[in-house]
């Protein structure tokens, strides 16, 4: 199956971070919501990343997607350096469309639009044809399971199948990166691990780096690597299956 061919010449780590720092305010009302965080994912790898609200998880992650950046440190996204502390390289908005998918708690599904339609977007918008990005839009709606909902608005969607079709979204443009935000929170066990599972197959076929923040513990077993955020610090933590 070619749909979620790997990339050719792929290099090792599909994100790094060095040492990511994010200060907010100044002087008395400085505030550190994070600090020489650090990670390296390689292709192929699903990372969860955990901590408690409040922790700089979400921080991290938008720094990370090129939306927040850091106040110091480095970003590299398939070996690219792309930040360099506020320092940007490049047109941002158009590499995040190529190269990093996004899902988040809430799928964000356009409500006026089919689930199939609401996959084609984002391949329309990266300049695809109407013909190419619903060829494309449909095997990965079949490919994640909800082929048969392709013709379906997101309100006669479940919440696991309004799920899939984000990340058939995020998917569209074969993204190197895929960022998850809570992806499971509104969803009951057996969906949320599918989900998880879900990304961890994505990351394995396509050769994707893909970080999940996650309060969900029930689903570990299904990452490779797992990392904690505390106070604005992370630890990586050697997944007990490795």
């Amino acid at each position: 199956m070619t749909v979620l061919a790997a990339p050719e010449n792929s290099p090792t780590f599909a994100i790094e971070t060095r040492q990511l720092t994010k200060v907010y305010g100044a002087g008395n009302i400085e505030v550190v919501a994070m600090r020489n965080a650090t990670m390296q994912v390689r292709c192929g790898e699903v990372v969860a990343l955990l901590g408690p609200s409040g922790s700089g998880k979400s921080t991290f992650l938008t720094a990370v997607g090129l939306i927040n950046p850091p106040t110091t440190g480095q970003v590299y996204i398939g070996g690219q350096l792309v930040h360099d502390g506020p320092a940007a390289y490049g047109n941002l908005r158009t590499f995040r469309r190529r190269h990093i998918g996004f899902i988040f708690q809430k799928s964000n599904l356009i409500p006026f639009l089919t689930a199939v339609e609401n996959v084609q977007i984002a391949l329309q918008l990266n300049g695809a044809s109407h013909h190419a990005a619903r060829r494309r839009s449909l095997e990965l709606l079949d490919y994640l399971g909800v082929g048969d909902r392709a013709d379906n608005l997101p309100a006669a969607l479940s919440g696991g199948q309004q799920q899939r079709v984000a990340v058939a979204r995020a998917l569209a443009n074969r993204p190197g990166v895929i960022l998850a935000d809570e992806p499971t929170a509104a969803l009951d066990g057996q969906r949320g691990r599918q989900v998880m599972e879900l990304f961890a197959q994505v990351a394995h076929e396509q050769q994707a780096g893909v970080i999940v923040v996650t309060h969900d513990h029930r689903s570990l077993d299904v990452f490779d690597t797992i990392y904690e955020m505390e106070d604005g610090a992370m630890q990586r933590q050697q997944h007990r299956n490795q």
